[in-house]
């Protein structure tokens, strides 16, 4: 696992959004796996910006999505689809057609489910997925106990899940769904590069239990230790609890540059 420690936020996301244009540059049509929340956005800010300057050509990029509420109706501003079509999509200057992502109003969800991970396999794979952590240590909806080889699913929000993301609904956790589509491990696990972005010092214990723990159920982004190109970017605060911070920053000063796909 390859782990860089940044000063902060912004860095992470001038790295990430760099290696996704190196990306770009070498593959056009490269399938991008995004994931929601506030970590990423300046991953999405730093790409769009250089997008707009003219420095990376996203034009033929695909975007795909790491998971989806359950019920919630077409087009709701919350619902996860439209969320990464305001913060992604379109500041890319892409459009739907490049966009692909679970049915959360399906009538079978578990056929959907199904027929998503089907979808990302006939695209060619992921050739990029974007994670956050949460302080528990999942990833997605993959909560601690899912199955390290578990494929796209339905899951349960628990209620402190849904507490959390009531302020994403009025404050009012009653409009909040109980389900969600999330891929599951094996399915993140089978993206070709894998990079998690974490910040502050609320993720700092499940950052170390990921990448210096052992590989467990209880730890789902431990996980990523079995994945053969995983790239860990966390900032100083989120990097307190490494044991091997220094190795990890003298690594990267001497090869600053990111792993080829």
């Amino acid at each position: 696992m390859e782990v860089v420690i940044v000063p902060d936020a912004a860095a992470g996301g001038e790295l990430i959004a760099t290696a996704i244009a190196d990306l770009l540059a070498r593959k056009p049509d490269a399938l991008l796996g995004v994931a929601t929340g506030s970590t990423p956005l300046p991953i999405y800010t730093a790409l769009s910006a250089k997008v707009r300057s003219g420095g990376v050509d996203a034009s033929r990029a695909r975007i795909c999505q790491l998971d989806e509420y359950v019920g919630l109706p077409a087009g709701h501003p919350e619902s996860y689809r439209s969320t990464v079509l305001r913060e992604v999509v379109e500041p890319l200057g892409l459009g739907e057609s490049s966009f692909l992502g679970p049915d959360g109003n399906a009538a079978d969800i578990t056929a959907a489910c199904e027929a998503y991970d089907q979808a990302l396999a006939d695209a060619g794979g992921v050739d990029l997925q974007l994670l956050g952590i949460g302080t528990d240590g999942h990833i997605g909806f993959n909560e601690p106990c899912s199955s390290l080889a578990s494929r796209t699913r339905i899951k349960t929000l628990t209620e402190q899940t849904r507490v959390d993301n009531a302020r994403f609904f009025d404050d009012d956790i009653d409009q909040v769904p109980h389900h969600v589509i999330t891929q599951g491990i094996g399915t993140i696990l089978d993206a070709r590069h894998l990079v998690l972005l974490a910040t502050g010092a609320g993720k700092a214990e499940a950052v170390a239990a990921t990448v210096e723990g052992p590989v467990s159920a209880l730890v789902p982004a431990s996980a990523l230790q079995l994945h053969r190109h995983a790239t860990v970017v966390v900032d100083e605060a989120a990097a307190a609890g490494l044991k091997l911070a220094d190795y990890f920053r003298a690594t990267y000063a001497a090869k600053p540059h990111w792993q080829g796909l």
